[in-house]
């Protein structure tokens, strides 16, 4: 492996865990076996190391989006696939991540306001839209307004105020989230699509 790549591997594993205020520069170098002289080589500062980490989450979860909508066989099966790359990505993430990038970072949080806000919207608007179409979800539902609260659910279980046990539960609040939210979508024929994911995921755990 390259040292660049090196250094944000080991950066991403080290924010997921310890959040981002708390990591150093030092301790990134020290983790990787490099010199200090040798990171600001690739990074000139935190700042540019945070950005690169997270633009490459980012467009990682692009590429994901992309290929869960093409490769899923109906609306509900793609919310599955979507869980399923949340499942792994917050798997060990430290809920204080998205805080201390709003505190400290506050142009790389721009940056991911930008990809919520953009590509993550345009994919759950058209998600709703196939599962109306194929009767999935409710004819009636507001698929702005709908959008919109999967948005604000997705990133609320990272607030301790309202979950304060989401530093050992963030997996468990997210699924309690996604169920909530595709069962008041659905239609009769789209809960029997979820009840049939479900069990899937059962039989493969």
């Amino acid at each position: 492996m390259e040292p660049k790549e090196r250094i944000l591997q080991k950066a991403h594993e080290m924010f997921n865990r310890f959040g981002l205020r708390s990591v150093s520069m030092d301790d990134i170098a020290a983790q990787t076996g490099m010199s200090k002289k040798t990171l600001y080589q690739y990074f000139t500062d935190k700042e540019e190391l945070v950005s690169a980490v997270f633009n490459e989450i980012m467009e990682s979860n692009k590429r994901q989006c992309t290929l869960d909508q093409k490769s899923a066989d109906n609306a509900v099966h793609e919310l599955f696939l979507a869980f399923d790359m949340v499942r792994e990505m917050f798997a060990n993430m430290n809920p204080a991540v998205l805080h201390d990038m709003e505190k400290y970072h506050p142009k790389v949080y721009q940056t991911f306001h930008e990809f919520k806000n953009n590509f993550l919207y345009k994919m759950i608007h058209t998600n709703l839209e196939w599962g109306v179409k194929d009767e999935l979800y409710r004819p009636e539902i507001d698929v702005d307004v709908l959008t919109r609260l999967r948005i604000g659910s997705i990133f609320l279980a990272f607030n301790p105020q309202v979950f304060p046990n989401n530093r050992t539960q963030l997996l468990h609040i997210e699924l309690q989230l996604m169920e909530h939210f595709v069962y008041g979508l659905s239609t009769i024929k789209g809960q029997k699509l979820i009840q049939k994911y479900k069990l899937q995921r059962t039989k493969i755990k």
